[in-house]
């Protein structure tokens, strides 16, 4: 029986990871080419690793404008939101512009969770301006929205859809060389400065898809642990979830050498690869900071330590899941935030409904590795220990349920609302959900109703 269910899951895990996938922000159908590589290969053996530059410390930011100055800048583009706009992060870079001589042009129309719209609406004004380097100061739809602009400004004559992830676009590879992209994060959460990915709403088919290539990344990283100090406690915790599911995500993901098909070309090996001893390594660490910190930078936001700790753990997590991917927590929050109806985050000033990214990914997590432990108990059994769990007398049976507890109590400590339902969902609508979830996905419905957990 155990047998058996290993080698379901295992099968599940191998469609999910094809759907990534198919999964709308993780495909790569663009990987897929034709034929296989000389050794005669079906799976994957190779990993590769791709990540910014960093740089951390406490007002780092004030250096921006010596790099843009040695990067030889001319005319840069200060991309934002319209209320960091106002904030300190927004006002150290531009001080550090002007002091070193930089001529720049503030755009402040990103939208918190962006759209294909609002990516479009950025690509325009980047278009009209020739922008040799781009400053991207905020969260992930800041820095996700820069990626893009920099990319359509640097291919000017590709079509939208050109670049998205298949199945809603086409997927193609970049090969455009991009003008310097320096990030500043201001929140602890996506990872977004060290990775080549950027997500955003389809309106037209209300999903969540992205860009993924390496050649989209942030050329340098600036994390600031002082930006943080700004954040109100539920955009920590959120933000948190995001660090946490990536970590999680990223350790139990189908390894490397399982993932198919093997690419025939080095350029067509997907940024996201599977679990992979240097992802791990991250991920693992990634974890163990957010059991220590993330509860302490919820609940004080003086406390420097904490909050810079998970500026850190964010970054980790995104040299992590940014080369290894994620899984069916990541794959079922895209719909459950793209579909929203009227629900709004506390401590989110925005004119439009929104669950945040990091809240609809962990809301499943218990759920999602209740089912994924048969692929990889022990796994499953380590992060629960990282996070406070006693496993000592534990069962390897029992690592989805023990992970699943262990989940619970720590979302619970931190006053998450409870399942979907409490964010505006019914059983009702479980298959707008899965169909948002997995667009081409083979997985029978019922599955993933189970996974989706409303109650």
């Amino acid at each position: 029986m155990a047998a058996a269910a290993r080698a379901r899951a295992a099968h599940l895990l191998r469609l999910l990871q094809r759907a990534a996938c198919q999964c709308p922000t993780h495909s790569h159908t663009y990987s897929q080419a034709p034929g296989f590589p000389p050794s005669g290969k079906t799976t994957d053996y190779a990993f590769e690793m791709a990540v910014s530059n960093i740089r951390y410390g406490a007002g780092v930011t004030k250096e921006v404008g010596m790099d843009l100055q040695n990067m030889g800048a001319k005319n840069v583009c200060l991309m934002t939101d319209k209320n960091l706009s106002q904030l300190p992060p927004v006002q150290m870079v531009m001080d550090s512009l002007v002091k070193n001589g930089i001529n720049f042009k503030v755009y402040n129309n990103v939208r918190v969770e962006p759209t294909d719209r609002s990516f479009m609406e950025a690509i325009e004004f980047v278009k009209k301006r020739a922008f040799d380097a781009y400053v991207a100061v905020g969260g992930g739809s800041t820095m996700d929205t820069c990626k893009a602009a920099n990319l359509y400004a640097s291919s000017p004559h590709s079509d939208f859809l050109d670049y998205v992830n298949a199945p809603i676009g086409k997927g193609k590879p970049v090969s455009v060389p991009l003008k310097p992209l320096i990030a500043v994060p201001t929140t602890s959460g996506t990872g977004s400065e060290t990775t080549g990915v950027a997500i955003f709403d389809y309106e037209p088919l209300k999903v969540k898809t992205g860009i993924a290539s390496r050649a989209i990344k942030p050329t340098l990283g600036l994390i600031d642990p002082l930006h943080t100090l700004h954040m109100p406690d539920r955009v920590v915790a959120n933000s948190g979830f995001d660090v946490l599911c990536h970590a999680l995500e990223s350790y139990t993901a189908l390894p490397y050498h399982m993932r198919s098909p093997c690419p025939s070309n080095p350029i067509t090996r997907p940024a996201y690869q599977g679990s992979n001893p240097i992802s791990d390594i991250w991920a693992v660490h990634a974890l163990r900071i957010v059991a220590k910190y993330l509860k302490r930078a919820v609940r004080n936001p003086d406390d420097l330590e904490a909050r810079s700790n998970m500026h850190l753990a964010s970054a980790f997590a995104g040299i992590g899941f940014g080369n290894a991917g994620v899984h069916l927590c990541h794959g079922m929050s895209y719909p459950i935030s793209g579909l929203v109806k009227t629900y709004k985050a506390k401590d989110y000033n925005v004119d439009h409904p929104l669950v945040p990214h990091g809240l609809s990914v962990v809301l499943t997590s218990p759920a999602v590795f209740t089912f994924t432990a048969q692929m990889s108990p022990e796994r499953h059994l380590e992060t629960a220990e990282i996070l406070g769990a006693d496993t000592r007398t534990a069962r390897i049976p029992d690592a989805g349920p023990i992970l699943a507890d262990t989940l619970r109590k720590f979302l619970f400590d931190l006053d998450v609302d409870d399942g979907l339902a409490a964010i505006g969902y019914s059983k009702a609508d479980i298959p707008a959900l899965v169909k948002g979830t997995l667009p081409q996905c083979p997985v029978q419905p019922e599955e993933e109703s189970k996974a989706l957990n409303i109650s």
